[in-house]
């Protein structure tokens, strides 16, 4: 789709919010897009996360249909990103429970 400065500065206030959460991300990618479809289908919005991390990148796509609203990319956007920060959580947790686990005797 058409670069947009609104979505982009949406995208980048939500990829400060995750360094809030996790402040070990190297480098991160977002890719918004709406694939061509047939018409029958309707619209769809399609973004997707990349987060550079240590061990494995962390990688998030979501779709939204798109109800010829302009806003729906934003919800698109800010769901992908919902969902990054819920694997960065879960990672934080894997991480501490493995050092808990290293610490005992």
């Amino acid at each position: 789709m058409a670069p947009s400065a609104s979505l982009e500065s949406f995208a980048q206030r939500w990829a400060a919010k995750l360094t809030r959460v996790y402040d070990r991300i190297e480098h991160g990618e977002v890719m918004i897009e709406r694939p061509h479809q047939h018409h029958h289908q309707g619209q769809r919005i399609h973004v997707r996360v990349t987060l550079g991390v240590p061990g494995p990148d962390i990688v998030v796509s979501h779709e939204q249909a798109q109800g010829g609203a302009h806003e729906d990319a934003y919800v698109a956007v800010r769901d992908a990103f919902r969902a990054a920060r819920r694997q960065l959580e879960g990672r934080i947790h894997r991480q501490r429970h493995e050092d808990h686990e290293m610490m005992r005797p």
